[in-house]
Protein backbone atom coordinates (compact mmCIF):
# COMPACT_ATOMS: atom_id res chain seq x y z
CA UNK A 1 0.00 0.00 0.00
CA UNK A 2 1.00 3.35 -0.81
CA UNK A 3 2.11 5.52 2.36
CA UNK A 4 3.74 8.67 3.73
CA UNK A 5 4.41 10.37 6.68
CA UNK A 6 4.64 13.91 8.03
CA UNK A 7 5.86 14.55 11.50
CA UNK A 8 5.52 18.80 12.66
CA UNK A 9 5.45 20.71 15.72
CA UNK A 10 2.39 22.54 16.10
CA UNK A 11 1.64 26.28 17.76
CA UNK A 12 -1.84 27.92 18.17
CA UNK A 13 0.31 31.19 18.61
CA UNK A 14 1.50 31.85 14.48
CA UNK A 15 -1.47 34.13 14.12
CA UNK A 16 -1.21 36.08 17.34
CA UNK A 17 3.37 36.47 17.80
CA UNK A 18 5.49 37.19 15.29
CA UNK A 19 9.17 35.71 15.34
CA UNK A 20 12.05 37.70 13.35
CA UNK A 21 10.59 38.03 9.75
CA UNK A 22 13.04 35.63 8.15
CA UNK A 23 12.50 32.55 10.61
CA UNK A 24 8.77 33.24 10.47
CA UNK A 25 8.70 32.97 6.71
CA UNK A 26 10.68 30.22 6.46
CA UNK A 27 9.01 28.36 8.87
CA UNK A 28 5.59 29.06 6.77
CA UNK A 29 7.12 28.17 3.50
CA UNK A 30 8.17 24.73 4.91
CA UNK A 31 4.83 24.47 5.58
CA UNK A 32 3.00 25.25 2.22
CA UNK A 33 5.90 23.08 0.64
CA UNK A 34 5.02 20.12 2.69
CA UNK A 35 1.24 20.99 1.66
CA UNK A 36 1.99 20.65 -2.22
CA UNK A 37 3.61 17.36 -1.67
CA UNK A 38 -0.05 16.19 0.24
CA UNK A 39 -1.77 17.73 -2.82
CA UNK A 40 0.32 15.95 -4.98
CA UNK A 41 -0.11 12.96 -2.94
CA UNK A 42 -3.34 13.03 -2.89
CA UNK A 43 -4.06 10.68 0.18
CA UNK A 44 -7.38 8.46 0.28
CA UNK A 45 -6.68 8.07 4.21
CA UNK A 46 -4.96 10.67 6.71
CA UNK A 47 -4.46 9.24 10.15
CA UNK A 48 -3.17 12.04 12.78
CA UNK A 49 -1.77 11.19 16.00
CA UNK A 50 -2.07 14.11 18.56
CA UNK A 51 -2.46 15.33 21.90
CA UNK A 52 -5.05 17.63 23.49
CA UNK A 53 -4.47 20.47 25.77
CA UNK A 54 -7.43 20.48 27.97
CA UNK A 55 -9.53 21.27 25.28
CA UNK A 56 -11.40 18.23 24.26
CA UNK A 57 -10.25 15.56 26.95
CA UNK A 58 -10.23 16.18 30.14
CA UNK A 59 -9.85 14.06 33.96
CA UNK A 60 -13.58 13.06 34.46
CA UNK A 61 -12.68 10.50 31.90
CA UNK A 62 -8.70 10.45 30.86
CA UNK A 63 -7.78 7.41 28.18
CA UNK A 64 -4.14 7.14 27.70
CA UNK A 65 -5.56 6.73 23.53
CA UNK A 66 -8.70 7.02 21.93
CA UNK A 67 -9.82 6.42 18.27
CA UNK A 68 -12.09 9.10 16.76
CA UNK A 69 -15.20 7.52 15.01
CA UNK A 70 -16.91 10.90 14.98
CA UNK A 71 -15.08 14.27 15.48
CA UNK A 72 -15.50 17.73 15.28
CA UNK A 73 -13.33 20.84 15.87
CA UNK A 74 -13.12 22.12 19.53
CA UNK A 75 -12.76 25.67 18.82
CA UNK A 76 -9.55 26.44 20.50
CA UNK A 77 -7.62 29.62 18.61
CA UNK A 78 -9.86 29.75 16.21
CA UNK A 79 -8.55 26.73 14.18
CA UNK A 80 -10.74 24.72 12.28
CA UNK A 81 -14.71 24.39 12.29
CA UNK A 82 -17.22 21.79 11.94
CA UNK A 83 -16.76 18.36 11.96
CA UNK A 84 -13.43 15.98 10.67
CA UNK A 85 -14.25 13.73 8.02
CA UNK A 86 -14.08 10.46 9.49
CA UNK A 87 -15.01 7.36 7.75
CA UNK A 88 -16.88 5.50 10.69
CA UNK A 89 -16.82 2.32 10.36
CA UNK A 90 -13.02 2.15 9.05
CA UNK A 91 -12.20 4.03 12.33
CA UNK A 92 -14.22 1.55 13.86
CA UNK A 93 -12.36 -1.74 12.17
CA UNK A 94 -9.07 0.24 13.08
CA UNK A 95 -10.37 -0.14 16.47
CA UNK A 96 -10.79 -3.85 16.25
CA UNK A 97 -8.09 -4.45 15.14
CA UNK A 98 -5.94 -2.33 17.30
CA UNK A 99 -7.88 -4.38 20.13
CA UNK A 100 -7.03 -7.93 19.11
CA UNK A 101 -3.36 -6.75 18.84
CA UNK A 102 -3.95 -6.17 22.76
CA UNK A 103 -3.94 -2.65 23.23
CA UNK A 104 -6.81 -1.30 24.82
CA UNK A 105 -7.51 1.86 23.22
CA UNK A 106 -10.90 3.90 23.85
CA UNK A 107 -13.11 5.23 20.99
CA UNK A 108 -15.62 8.21 20.79
CA UNK A 109 -18.37 9.03 18.77
CA UNK A 110 -18.39 13.02 20.13
CA UNK A 111 -14.06 13.59 20.13
CA UNK A 112 -13.88 17.12 20.54
CA UNK A 113 -10.50 17.87 18.34
CA UNK A 114 -8.24 20.88 19.70
CA UNK A 115 -5.48 22.38 17.33
CA UNK A 116 -3.01 19.72 17.75
CA UNK A 117 -5.17 17.80 15.36
CA UNK A 118 -6.86 21.02 13.51
CA UNK A 119 -3.33 23.05 12.69
CA UNK A 120 -1.63 20.31 10.88
CA UNK A 121 -4.88 19.22 9.07
CA UNK A 122 -5.42 23.24 8.05
CA UNK A 123 -2.03 23.30 7.32
CA UNK A 124 -0.91 20.10 5.59
CA UNK A 125 -4.36 19.79 3.78
CA UNK A 126 -5.93 22.53 3.16
CA UNK A 127 -8.74 22.43 5.82
CA UNK A 128 -9.59 19.78 8.60
CA UNK A 129 -12.54 17.91 6.17
CA UNK A 130 -10.61 17.82 2.77
CA UNK A 131 -9.64 14.41 2.91
CA UNK A 132 -10.96 11.32 5.18
CA UNK A 133 -9.13 11.45 8.22
CA UNK A 134 -9.24 9.20 11.38
CA UNK A 135 -7.70 11.08 14.39
CA UNK A 136 -6.02 9.14 17.26
CA UNK A 137 -5.17 10.99 20.46
CA UNK A 138 -2.59 10.40 22.98
CA UNK A 139 -2.43 11.95 26.37
CA UNK A 140 0.48 13.88 26.47
CA UNK A 141 -0.68 16.72 29.32
CA UNK A 142 -2.81 14.86 32.09
CA UNK A 143 -0.19 12.80 34.36
CA UNK A 144 -0.53 10.20 34.43
CA UNK A 145 1.09 9.36 31.31
CA UNK A 146 1.46 6.40 28.94
CA UNK A 147 4.57 5.20 29.02
CA UNK A 148 6.29 5.64 25.57
CA UNK A 149 6.70 2.10 25.04
CA UNK A 150 2.88 2.20 24.71
CA UNK A 151 3.13 5.10 22.30
CA UNK A 152 5.38 2.62 20.26
CA UNK A 153 3.07 -0.23 20.88
CA UNK A 154 0.18 1.28 20.18
CA UNK A 155 1.48 2.69 16.38
CA UNK A 156 2.89 -0.59 15.85
CA UNK A 157 -0.28 -2.26 16.11
CA UNK A 158 -2.36 1.03 13.51
CA UNK A 159 0.70 0.52 11.07
CA UNK A 160 -0.10 -3.55 10.86
CA UNK A 161 -3.80 -2.16 10.70
CA UNK A 162 -2.75 0.40 7.62
CA UNK A 163 -0.40 -2.04 5.92
CA UNK A 164 -3.34 -4.05 4.98
CA UNK A 165 -5.33 -1.14 3.28
CA UNK A 166 -5.14 -0.43 -0.56
CA UNK A 167 -6.03 3.33 -0.19
CA UNK A 168 -3.01 5.56 -0.37
CA UNK A 169 -2.02 6.75 3.17
CA UNK A 170 -0.83 9.83 5.17
CA UNK A 171 0.16 9.42 8.44
CA UNK A 172 0.43 12.61 10.67
CA UNK A 173 2.13 12.96 14.11
CA UNK A 174 1.42 16.38 15.63
CA UNK A 175 3.45 17.78 18.45
CA UNK A 176 6.04 18.83 20.59
CA UNK A 177 9.34 19.06 20.35
CA UNK A 178 10.26 21.02 23.43
CA UNK A 179 8.38 23.87 25.23
CA UNK A 180 7.06 24.55 28.13
CA UNK A 181 3.38 26.06 27.81
CA UNK A 182 1.70 27.08 30.84
CA UNK A 183 -0.30 24.00 31.64
CA UNK A 184 -1.88 23.55 34.84
CA UNK A 185 -1.37 20.30 37.04
CA UNK A 186 -3.77 18.25 39.13
CA UNK A 187 -2.84 18.75 42.96
CA UNK A 188 -0.99 21.94 42.63
CA UNK A 189 -3.67 24.45 41.45
CA UNK A 190 -6.60 26.06 42.94
CA UNK A 191 -10.00 23.92 43.32
CA UNK A 192 -11.55 26.15 40.15
CA UNK A 193 -8.75 25.44 38.18
CA UNK A 194 -8.86 21.64 39.52
CA UNK A 195 -12.56 21.99 38.16
CA UNK A 196 -11.57 22.67 34.98
CA UNK A 197 -9.33 20.44 34.89
CA UNK A 198 -11.65 17.59 35.32
CA UNK A 199 -14.18 18.95 33.44
CA UNK A 200 -14.02 21.94 30.93
CA UNK A 201 -15.70 21.18 28.33
CA UNK A 202 -17.13 24.13 26.27
CA UNK A 203 -16.12 26.93 28.09
CA UNK A 204 -17.00 30.41 27.29
CA UNK A 205 -15.52 32.67 24.98
CA UNK A 206 -14.31 35.23 27.79
CA UNK A 207 -13.20 31.94 29.72
CA UNK A 208 -10.94 30.73 26.25
CA UNK A 209 -9.54 34.56 25.58
CA UNK A 210 -8.37 34.43 29.30
CA UNK A 211 -6.76 31.10 28.89
CA UNK A 212 -5.17 32.42 25.71
CA UNK A 213 -3.44 35.32 26.69
CA UNK A 214 -2.31 33.57 29.30
CA UNK A 215 -0.24 31.78 26.60
CA UNK A 216 0.52 34.97 24.70
CA UNK A 217 1.74 36.17 27.85
CA UNK A 218 4.46 33.11 28.72
CA UNK A 219 5.80 33.25 24.76
CA UNK A 220 6.68 37.21 24.63
CA UNK A 221 7.98 36.71 28.32
CA UNK A 222 10.27 33.82 26.80
CA UNK A 223 11.23 35.79 24.10
CA UNK A 224 12.39 38.24 26.24
CA UNK A 225 14.29 35.86 28.42
CA UNK A 226 11.73 35.92 31.09
CA UNK A 227 9.65 34.03 32.74
CA UNK A 228 9.42 30.64 34.15
CA UNK A 229 8.90 28.39 30.99
CA UNK A 230 11.81 26.09 30.62
CA UNK A 231 13.98 27.22 27.64
CA UNK A 232 13.55 25.83 24.47
CA UNK A 233 16.24 22.75 24.07
CA UNK A 234 17.56 22.28 20.03
CA UNK A 235 20.08 20.02 21.44
CA UNK A 236 17.29 17.42 22.57
CA UNK A 237 15.08 18.43 19.91
CA UNK A 238 17.78 17.84 16.97
CA UNK A 239 18.73 14.19 18.85
CA UNK A 240 15.10 13.07 19.02
CA UNK A 241 14.84 13.92 15.25
CA UNK A 242 18.14 11.58 14.77
CA UNK A 243 16.46 8.70 16.71
CA UNK A 244 13.31 9.34 14.76
CA UNK A 245 15.70 9.40 11.28
CA UNK A 246 17.35 5.87 12.60
CA UNK A 247 14.06 3.90 13.45
CA UNK A 248 15.47 3.21 17.16
CA UNK A 249 11.94 2.92 18.16
CA UNK A 250 14.10 0.84 21.42
CA UNK A 251 15.28 4.51 22.01
CA UNK A 252 12.09 6.20 21.91
CA UNK A 253 10.82 3.15 23.99
CA UNK A 254 12.98 3.86 26.62
CA UNK A 255 12.17 7.54 26.91
CA UNK A 256 11.03 7.91 30.41
CA UNK A 257 8.67 10.92 31.71
CA UNK A 258 11.13 12.99 34.29
CA UNK A 259 13.75 13.05 31.59
CA UNK A 260 11.32 14.34 28.83
CA UNK A 261 10.14 17.04 31.46
CA UNK A 262 13.41 18.27 32.12
CA UNK A 263 15.00 18.18 29.02
CA UNK A 264 11.88 19.20 26.86
CA UNK A 265 9.35 20.80 29.07
CA UNK A 266 5.96 20.10 29.67
CA UNK A 267 4.99 19.92 26.57
CA UNK A 268 7.96 17.77 25.36
CA UNK A 269 5.65 15.10 26.23
CA UNK A 270 3.69 15.28 23.34
CA UNK A 271 6.74 13.65 21.22
CA UNK A 272 4.39 10.75 22.02
CA UNK A 273 2.40 11.84 18.75
CA UNK A 274 5.60 11.58 16.66
CA UNK A 275 6.92 8.39 18.30
CA UNK A 276 3.61 6.81 17.24
CA UNK A 277 3.52 8.15 14.47
CA UNK A 278 7.18 6.96 13.20
CA UNK A 279 6.40 2.98 14.63
CA UNK A 280 3.20 3.05 12.55
CA UNK A 281 5.53 3.90 9.75
CA UNK A 282 8.13 1.43 10.64
CA UNK A 283 5.47 -1.60 11.67
CA UNK A 284 5.32 -1.54 7.89
CA UNK A 285 8.66 -1.81 6.88
CA UNK A 286 12.01 0.10 6.63
CA UNK A 287 11.70 3.80 5.98
CA UNK A 288 13.83 6.80 4.45
CA UNK A 289 13.41 10.19 6.75
CA UNK A 290 14.11 13.56 5.81
CA UNK A 291 14.24 16.40 7.84
CA UNK A 292 12.84 19.93 6.67
CA UNK A 293 13.05 22.41 9.25
CA UNK A 294 13.63 22.78 12.54
CA UNK A 295 14.29 26.25 14.72
CA UNK A 296 12.93 26.86 18.09
CA UNK A 297 11.32 29.70 18.15
CA UNK A 298 10.75 31.21 21.60
CA UNK A 299 7.38 33.35 20.45
CA UNK A 300 5.76 30.37 19.80
CA UNK A 301 7.32 28.71 22.51
CA UNK A 302 8.16 25.45 20.21
CA UNK A 303 10.98 24.04 18.66
CA UNK A 304 9.94 23.49 15.42
CA UNK A 305 10.82 20.56 13.72
CA UNK A 306 9.46 19.07 10.57
CA UNK A 307 9.78 15.85 8.93
CA UNK A 308 8.78 13.10 6.64
CA UNK A 309 9.23 9.70 5.20
CA UNK A 310 8.36 7.15 2.57
CA UNK A 311 8.95 3.77 2.32
CA UNK A 312 12.94 3.12 1.81
CA UNK A 313 13.33 2.18 -2.07
CA UNK A 314 14.24 -2.14 -2.54
CA UNK A 315 16.87 -1.34 -4.04
CA UNK A 316 18.52 0.47 -0.97
CA UNK A 317 17.22 -2.67 1.43
CA UNK A 318 18.53 -4.84 -1.02
CA UNK A 319 22.02 -3.03 -0.63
Amino acid sequence: MPVKLICASHTPMMDYIHPPAAVEAEARATFASLAEDVAAYDPELVVVFAPDHFNGFFYDLMPSFCVGLRAACAGDWDIGHGPLNVPEALALDLVRAVQAQDIDVAYSYRMQADHGFTQPLEFLCGNVARYPVIPIFINGAAKPLPPCRRAVALGTAVGRFLGGLSERVLIIGSGGLSHDPPTPQMGSVPPEVEEFLIAGRNPTPEARQRRQENVLRTGRLLAEGQGQSLPLNADWDRKLMTLFATADMDALAALRDEDILAQGGRGGQEIRAWIAAFAAMNAMGPYQAVTHYYHPIDEWIAGMGMMSAVPAPRNALAA
